[in-house]
């Protein structure tokens, strides 16, 4: 009785071994299902962007992306690379403006542009690190290192804000102990 109890045993041990073993020690399975799972949630990229809107006011606005990435939480919410916008206000002339990133709401058309923003406007030239383009504001805001060219000044602030609307611009500093600087070529 005692051998057909020990017999059982060491078969019991010898199964329990093949599953243990057969389980690969290497891989942690938790880990795998981790990394599928952000393959699904990373598999949201576009490349060569492009939307085209048209308000109730008459302005066009046009940005374009060599690559796009929808946000995982808010998917009205694009990330992009590489972007150039065409803005055209309605008894205006056109706005360019280039950025090596944006992050677009395809829902209100607001966007924002970093790093090495250039906005071209007439013979105006203004570049900054950051630019805020809001529809529902109403504004243009610059910021970060801003530099502002015409044929005649260069101009260094923190800030331009311009109203849309109106095209009212304003430059300032944050701090009011700092003052705008300009240089005139006359």
């Amino acid at each position: 009785m005692h051998k057909k109890i020990i017999g059982i045993i060491l078969i019991l041990i010898l199964v329990l071994c093949f599953f243990y073993f057969k389980k690969s020690p290497d891989i942690d399975e938790s880990i795998v299902l981790e990394n599928k799972s952000e393959e699904i949630t990373t598999s949201n990229i576009i490349e060569n962007v492009e939307y085209s809107s048209k308000d109730g006011s008459g302005n066009e606005y046009t940005i374009k992306a060599e690559e796009g990435e929808t946000d995982v939480n808010n998917t009205n919410i694009i990330f992009l690379k590489n972007v150039s916008a065409s803005i055209i206000l309605k008894n205006s002339n056109k706005i360019l403006i280039f950025a090596d990133f944006g992050k677009y709401n395809i829902e209100n058309f607001d966007t924002i542009f970093s790093k090495n923003v250039i906005l071209n406007y007439l013979e105006k030239k203004i570049t900054s690190d950051y630019m805020d383009f809001s529809i529902l504001r109403n504004s243009i805001l610059i910021s970060k290192n801003v530099i502002y060219k015409d044929k005649e000044n260069t101009l260094t602030t923190d800030v331009v804000e311009i109203d849309i609307e109106n095209k009212n611009t304003k430059f300032f500093m944050l701090d009011k102990n700092n003052k705008v600087n300009l240089k005139s070529k006359y």
